[in-house]
């Protein structure tokens, strides 16, 4: 086992030694406290503030994400401050819809797109990581230099209130610490990309009376000046507008200069109350590494977008959904080291593909040129209504599923390795009906449709296997009931009969009727284990 010792962690008689230290208690932060605590990992989180952040920054996130908050036992609690199933138009200098769209889910078993409110998100996942008393969080606390060895990271951290000093020595770094990343900077890590010349006003507001439509995204293309017009939940609304050149960045925060853009919209002054008014730029930037020895960079410390799409903090969340449970494979002896350099070999591409679709959505929305416009304005309502383009809208195509060609799974690759299973209700062996990730726990399991592929190897290594069995299907022993008919056809599409799935539900390995399966990774020693997860 690399790290702590297995009686240190059960006696926490090193108070200051940890298998992960997390830098920053963001969403990508919060998030991985969540995650490394279900796994039962001593942890400890630095955040430099005292309290959540006020600004509401991130305004929607997705059905994959969901999921994720899902595997601590979060997802319906948060669902509860989101607003879901809510229609999305792009609009001309009228406020004529040229595109509108309505995002499909895709499979994962949430709505498939979700307005939400970032404070009262953030807070909710604080919340959640007070269940683990394996984490240890502490706020007014800033890492001010690493050191790493061949056993570990040590951490100088100094508590903002009072000025102490303390040292921390941790396995592995998780630096979840923002755009302006200190762990970076630290680690001379190279943070490449581009600042976009235009700056815009972020405005979040209290809705006071509702408007018309008051509850649809608009993304305002007018080529005089560009908007974002969102609904938020908690009876929240987001405005955002560029500053153009001539304006007075100072003038634009304030109330009076706010009220007199939204009123272009019809919104009276006695239907929003201002919160608050922050001025921010767009970046695209990606950095050189994601992995420095021990440290791990994540969320926006290791890339930002903008926000067109609406998926920064949702990369942020992907990111440690794939890197937390790798780290305790190798904390746990289950897997070699080496498993971690998949970390960046499967995280950054999907995320420059993703950025890419960003960028092209922006460019869409902020076309400055009007003759340009109106060519965008007259074209792309009569290609809307062609069928295969109206359903890549639809579909929400231009966010790009997450799969990974390269990183860490069996060779050779099948029409089914590196993707995400998706997830159905299931009827569980004892007759209980659960989501697949409830079922499944977060364990390697082996998933067979009709007659399984020749396992010895995986079976020698005692990983268990399920048979999945048709909708309507009687529970037995060994089976899950596919309840919503997905899981079969799923497989049957990509010419698997059995599947290995990771923790993470992505699918190492797959093999169709009377192949064998590929042989599990070298070095693979998976240990009994129960969930340490409070939820469960």
């Amino acid at each position: 086992m690399s790290g702590i010792s297995a009686k240190d962690r059960a006696e926490g008689s090193e108070s200051n030694t940890y298998d992960v230290a997390v830098i920053g208690y963001g969403p990508t932060g919060v998030t991985a406290a969540n995650l490394l605590g279900a796994m039962g990992l001593r942890v400890v989180v630095l955040e430099r503030d005292a309290e959540v952040f006020a600004r509401a920054r991130a305004i929607s996130t997705d059905e994959e994400v969901v999921r994720v908050w899902q595997r601590v036992g979060l997802a319906e609690r948060l669902k509860r401050d989101m607003l879901a199933e809510r229609p999305l138009d792009f609009v001309d200098a009228r406020g004529r819809a040229f595109i509108s769209a309505h995002p499909t889910p895709r499979g994962h078993g949430h709505p498939p797109q979700m307005f939400i409110y970032q404070p009262a998100l953030e807070q909710v996942l604080r919340e959640g990581v007070a269940r683990y008393p394996n984490v240890e969080v502490l706020l007014r606390h800033e890492c001010l230099r690493l050191r790493q060895d061949a056993d570990g990271v040590e951490l100088t951290v100094v508590g903002t209130a009072d000025d102490s000093v303390r040292r921390l020595r941790a396995a592995y770094v998780i630096a979840a610490d923002g755009g302006s990343s200190l762990t970076r900077a630290q680690l001379n890590v190279g943070y490449e990309g581009r600042t976009y010349e235009d700056r815009w006003v972020v405005i979040d507001t209290k809705m006071l009376k509702p408007w018309p439509d008051h509850d649809r995204l608009r993304f305002r293309c007018d080529p005089d000046r560009p908007a974002v017009d969102c609904p938020t939940p908690l009876g929240h609304h987001r405005f955002e507008f560029p500053i153009l050149s001539g304006d007075d960045e100072t003038y634009l925060t304030t109330d009076e200069a706010i009220y007199s853009m939204v009123a272009r919209y019809g919104i009276g002054r006695d239907q929003i109350r201002i919160l608050r008014a922050t001025v921010y730029s767009h970046h695209v930037r990606f950095a050189a590494r994601f992995r420095v020895g021990r440290v791990f960079l994540a969320g926006d410390a290791a890339h930002a977008m903008p926000p067109w799409i609406g998926q920064g903090m949702a990369a942020g969340v992907r990111d440690v959904a794939n890197l937390c449970w790798k780290l305790d494979a190798v904390l746990r002896g289950e897997l070699p080291e080496s498993l971690l350099d998949s970390y960046e070999a499967e995280r950054k591409p999907h995320v420059k593909e993703i950025t890419q679709r960003a960028v092209f959505v922006g460019r869409i929305i902020t076309e400055r040129r009007s003759a340009v416009a109106r060519v965008r304005d007259s074209v792309l309502p009569v290609v809307n209504r062609v069928p295969r383009f109206s359903q890549w809208l639809q579909d929400s195509n231009w966010i790009p599923i997450a799969h990974y060609a390269d990183g860490f799974h069996a060779r050779p690759r099948t029409k089914a390795t590196g993707h995400q299973i998706p997830q159905p209700w299931v009827t569980t062996p004892d007759g209980s009906r659960a989501r697949l990730d409830d079922a499944l726990d977060g364990r390697w399991m082996l998933l067979h449709g009709g007659l399984p592929a020749p396992r010895p190897a995986w079976e020698h290594l005692g990983i268990p296997s399920l048979r999945v069995t048709t909708a309507g299907s009687r529970p037995a022993g060994g089976t899950l009931v596919d309840d919503d008919g997905v899981l079969l056809p799923w497989m049957a599409k990509r010419r698997a009969t059995t599947l290995v799935l990771r923790p993470d539900g992505y699918v190492y390995a797959a093999a169709p009727a009377g192949a064998e399966l590929p042989p599990p990774p070298a070095g693979f020693t998976p240990s009994a284990r129960k969930s340490a997860s409070l939820t469960r």
